[in-house]
């Protein structure tokens, strides 16, 4: 009885360290992804705004043209259409500034208002580099494995044996940070699926010799088991997503920049020839377009290259630090 009462006490002690771990792991990440998002939001305005003033200023050089017989009306509508077309992001992105500040201040604990800043998006310093060479023993300090092999203690398995036939041991990452190779060959097909199988060749059970008479015991040690092995199935997904998303993000961002320099350039040079009577205005509009579309999709990717930091930090159930 009291041996019962000591191993109940001890679970509950460590249920709530695991909740706590969790709780703020969580916190961390949510609060980090709701400021990324902040800053990337930041930043959408501000090009907004950037843009409706040139698009302003371009209308109003338009209206004179079209007073002066050189423009027509058909070109100051189509210079309406876009000052109107940026002019109405604006207000949309103001609401989701004051909407993501109040997430903020709700996950701080603190009543809704503003946020202060620190650097903008592009201000940011050097991002931190995923280092390579990560081992997969870093993933044992998430809380959801931790808890499967107490669950697993506490059926009297032996969770060495348990470790050593389910828990790779292997290299996460590679060069850059990428993900290694090791640990992409722990996953094949679409859908990714899970093919380690480990080849038990002793029990992992130490309660004495499992008879007919122990059939629950023996239930609750395999129901056990298969809770481990899919909490290590889902740690090394989420690391083997996150790595990918890592990978995948900073060269999506990468191109997205080459794209903004092109266009910035497509720009100023449709627009020479335009007020030079070389080329139609259209051509002048749909550059201004194009450039204000990949503007913000370069903004988003280094949002999005800060947030795959932060699910890189999650998965390894708090960062790369040993």
């Amino acid at each position: 009885r009291l041996r019962r009462a000591t191993e109940a006490a001890r679970a509950e002690l460590l249920a709530a360290d695991w909740n706590r771990k969790t709780v703020i792991t969580t916190l961390v990440s949510d609060v980090a992804t709701a400021y990324f998002n902040l800053l990337e939001l930041d930043m959408e305005l501000a090009i907004a705004r950037n843009t409706l003033a040139t698009r302003e200023e371009s209308l109003r050089l338009t209206k004179l043209q079209a007073q002066g017989g050189v423009a027509t009306l058909l070109d100051v509508r189509q210079g309406e259409q876009l000052v109107y077309g940026a002019a109405q992001t604006i207000p949309s992105t103001e609401q989701q500034i004051e909407q993501t500040e109040n997430q903020i201040s709700l996950l701080l604990g603190k009543n809704p208002g503003a946020v202060t800043r620190g650097r903008s998006l592009t201000e940011q310093q050097t991002l931190p580099q995923v280092p390579a060479g990560l081992p997969s023993s870093l993933l044992e300090r998430r809380p959801d494995i931790q808890a499967a092999e107490q669950i697993l203690i506490a059926t009297n398995a032996n969770i060495g044996v348990a470790k050593a036939a389910y828990f790779p041991q292997i290299t996460l990452t590679g060069e850059f940070g990428y993900q290694s190779t090791a640990l992409a060959n722990l996953f094949t097909g679409s859908r990714r699926i899970w093919s380690f199988v480990p080849q038990l060749t002793q029990p992992i059970y130490t309660a004495g010799r499992i008879t007919s008479g122990v059939e629950l015991a023996e239930a609750q040690q395999r129901s056990a088991l298969a809770q481990y092995e899919g909490a290590i199935q889902t740690g090394f997904r989420d690391v083997s997503d996150a790595l990918v998303a890592y990978q995948k993000v900073r060269q999506v961002r990468a191109q997205r920049e080459l794209l903004v320099t092109s266009l910035q350039d497509r720009k100023r040079l449709a627009y020479m020839r335009w007020q030079g009577g070389v080329d139609t205005m259209l051509n002048a509009l749909n550059a201004d377009q194009d450039l204000f579309t990949a503007e913000l999709g370069l903004t988003q990717a280094r949002r999005d290259e800060l947030l795959s930091l932060v699910q890189v930090y999650k998965a390894l159930g708090g960062g790369w630090q040993e």
